[in-house]
């Protein structure tokens, strides 16, 4: 029962993930993208304070002279730089395509830079998924307007942000890095606010659509925790990919995309990849364990 309702919760954490995107992209196109930066950096280390307070974990500042956490800060700067950006200008179905690359980034992040070990099974699932994002943005066709790229640079900043994370002191709590995560992309949105001398729009809609875009966003994080706490991580991971099917449909729903055969094509690749690349590492790890029992 507990690994049904923690699949429940993984869907669940998919879905507002997905309303996240659909939020943020609707407030960036009624405000600067500096402004939604500033609003949900703001709101999101406001919600991981109240928390750190409600459930008594401390946030020393001690932390933000560990260098492990402020390259961490950095790469969440850089992800948050392009996921907005990419929001605001890209297709929804073809962000929920490129954001499914970040499972297989990471595999070639700790491959190249943590010496993890990698197979050649993997490595394919890798290419394919490379593939499949090729097929996505297609740079050199018609389609292509090159704001993708911000999109594929977000997906790399967050990756590399979730391999610094493995690196990471065991002492130093989720919440505490989350929040300095959040607090480190405030003086991007400043700055990006400053640096495009774009004014902010203050109305209710804009207010709505942030509002929304921390509620969900947030309430995503809850599911997510409490899905991997509450089952093995090999029955609830699978069902991130989920997140493509939200965030495509409301794509089409809200914004009217239309994606072509190539986006569904490439999807299905990066898709498959990463099933693979999932199921292969969890065949590895099961015998692992047998082999030293």
């Amino acid at each position: 029962m507990d690994t049904l309702l923690a699949i429940f919760l993984m869907v669940l954490a998919m879905a507002l993930l997905a309303a996240s995107d659909a939020f943020l992209k609707l407030a960036s196109q009624h405000a600067p993208v500096g402004q939604v930066m500033l609003m949900l950096s703001l709101g999101g280390t406001a919600v991981f304070v109240l928390m750190a307070r409600a459930r008594r974990v401390r946030l020393p500042l001690s932390d933000l002279r560990n260098r492990l956490v402020l390259l961490r800060c950095a790469f969440e700067m850089v992800g948050a730089v392009g996921m907005l950006v990419g929001l605001s200008k890209v297709p929804l179905s073809v962000m929920a395509a490129i954001m499914q690359t970040a499972p297989l980034v990471v595999v070639l992040g700790a491959a190249l830079f943590l010496k993890e070990p990698v197979g050649w099974r993997r490595w394919a699932a890798v290419l394919t998924g490379m593939v499949g994002m090729l097929m996505v943005i297609r740079p050199f066709g018609a389609t292509f307007t090159g704001w993708e790229l911000f999109a594929v640079m977000g997906v790399t900043g967050l990756a590399a942000r979730d391999l610094v994370t493995r690196l990471l002191p065991p002492h130093m709590h989720p919440i505490s890095i989350s929040t300095w995560g959040f607090a480190a992309v405030i003086p991007v949105g400043l700055a990006l606010m400053l640096l495009t001398g774009a004014a902010p729009v203050l109305n209710l809609q804009v207010a709505v659509f942030m509002l929304g875009a921390i509620v969900v966003t947030t309430a995503g994080y809850l599911a997510v925790t409490a899905a991997m706490r509450m089952a093995p991580v090999s029955a609830v991971s699978p069902f991130r990919y989920a997140r493509l099917i939200f965030t495509a449909g409301l794509g089409m729903a809200i914004f009217g995309d239309r994606p072509d055969g190539w986006t569904w094509a490439g999807a299905a690749l990066i898709l498959g990849a990463g099933l693979y690349s999932f199921l292969r590492e969890r065949r590895l790890a099961r015998a692992a364990m047998a082999a030293a029992g």
